[in-house]
């Protein structure tokens, strides 16, 4: 095999993060006497979740500081008041219990029995154990690595050193990152010299000029590089 060891994403690669963010996000807003919510603050909810990530790929926040700041400047431009540290709190209990799969990602994990798996994420530790624990795919990794954890986030190369040191992986050549993110998966893999996988369900053309080794649009056309 060229490679023994591949890298996963969880978020919107093996695991539906859209779906999973909106339930929660409802059930959430459910305890707190508010059940019609989503449809009015989920548009605002996501353009200032995604301004929050980047500043994470990029270092200017922490994940800590991201988990409560989001919904600081949600309810701030609702003129809600709602303690933002206990939504965060709450949120995050009902984000590790929502369980939605990418398609083919139980079979391809299956498929790839063979090779040291691991995941390699920017999420909260605690949440992403919850939601893989509770999933098919509860004993396809060899281990979990977040961002949380090592105390670096994907794209810098601190958080592939920490796996690469906590698994004992010398040959880069042997190791393959899959992600749908360009800016935080692949840009990660290369700067780090590993081979990378774009995971790209939709079709979105690649406007960045970051160039992956492979890209891929089902799971399961993972296989065909193997």
């Amino acid at each position: 095999m060229k490679y023994e060891m591949i890298l996963f994403d969880v978020d919107d690669t093996l695991f539906d993060f859209g779906m999973t963010e909106k339930e929660a996000l409802q059930k959430t807003f459910e305890a707190y006497g508010m059940s019609d919510a989503l449809t009015d603050y989920l548009p605002s909810y996501k353009e200032i979740s995604s301004v929050l990530w980047r500043d994470l790929e990029q270092g200017h926040t922490t994940l800590a500081e991201l988990g409560a700041e989001r919904f600081k400047r949600l309810f701030l431009a609702h003129h809600l008041e709602i303690d933002a540290t206990a939504f965060n709190r709450d949120y995050l209990l009902n984000l590790g219990r929502e369980i939605h799969l990418t398609e083919g990602a139980v079979d391809l994990c299956n498929q790839l029995s063979a090779y040291r798996l691991v995941i390699i994420t920017n999420g909260f530790t605690e949440v992403q154990k919850s939601r893989i624990g509770g999933s098919p795919l509860c004993h396809s990794f060899e281990y979990l690595v977040t961002s949380e954890e090592a105390g670096f986030q994907k794209p810098d190369t601190r958080i592939f050193d920490y796996v690469f040191s906590k698994l004992q992986i010398t040959d880069k050549k042997k190791v393959l990152i899959v992600g749908d993110s360009l800016t935080s998966d692949i840009q990660g893999g290369i700067n780090y010299g590993i081979d990378t996988c774009w995971f790209n369900p939709n079709r979105k053309e690649n406007k960045l000029g970051i160039h992956p080794t492979y890209e891929i649009s089902k799971l399961m056309d993972l296989v065909t590089y193997l």
